[in-house]
C-alpha cells in the first residue's frame, strides 16, 4: 500500500470514528432514560397530573425531552394520558398496539407495572430523530397512583 493511500484509508476511518461518536452523542443512554423516568414520576408527584402531563408534552421542557428521549404515561388500562412526541395518541387506548414483529407494547408495560414495578420493555418504534422504525428499549415505572411513566432509548 503507498503513502497517499494509507493517509487517505486513516482519513477515511477517522471521519468514520467521528461520525460513530457523533451519532452516539445524538442519542439518549439507559442511564439519562432511567434519571429522565425518576424526575417525572418526582414531578408528578410534587405537582399533580395536570401540570405534570403539560409539561411532560411542553418539547421546550429539557428536563422531559432530551435529542430522543421523552415522557410518556399510560394508566393501567393502556390509555396514553401524557405523551411527550405524539400528543394524537393522548386520550385513546392503546393496550392491543402492536410493534413491527407483533409485540403488544403497551401490555408490556403494564406487564413490568403489575410485575417488580419497574424496568425495561424492548419493543420496535418510530425514531423522532431519524423517522425510522428502529429497536427501542423503554424504561417504565408505576407510580402511587396507578399510572405507568416511561422514556425509551434507541438502540
Amino acid at each position: 500500500m503507498n503513502k497517499s493511500t494509507r493517509i487517505l484509508a486513516l482519513g477515511l476511518f477517522a471521519g468514520f470514528l467521528h461520525f460513530s461518536a457523533i451519532a452516539a452523542e445524538a442519542k439518549g443512554s439507559a442511564q439519562e432514560a432511567t434519571a429522565m423516568v425518576n424526575r417525572a414520576v418526582a414531578y408528578l408527584k410534587e405537582n399533580g397530573k395536570e401540570k405534570a402531563f403539560a409539561e411532560f408534552a411542553n418539547p421546550a421542557n429539557t428536563q422531559f425531552h432530551d435529542r430522543d428521549l421523552y415522557v410518556f404515561v399510560y394508566d393501567m388500562n393502556g390509555v396514553a394520558v401524557a405523551h411527550g412526541n405524539n400528543p394524537k395518541m393522548v386520550g385513546k387506548n392503546l393496550l392491543d398496539m402492536k410493534d413491527s414483529d407483533g409485540k403488544f407494547i403497551i401490555r408490556g408495560f403494564i406487564d413490568v407495572a403489575n410485575g417488580k414495578g419497574k424496568g425495561w420493555v424492548d419493543y420496535k418504534w418510530p425514531n423522532p430523530s431519524t423517522k425510522a422504525v428502529e429497536q427501542k428499549s423503554s424504561y417504565v415505572e408505576k407510580t402511587d397512583g396507578g399510572l405507568i411513566v416511561g422514556a425509551g432509548i434507541y438502540k
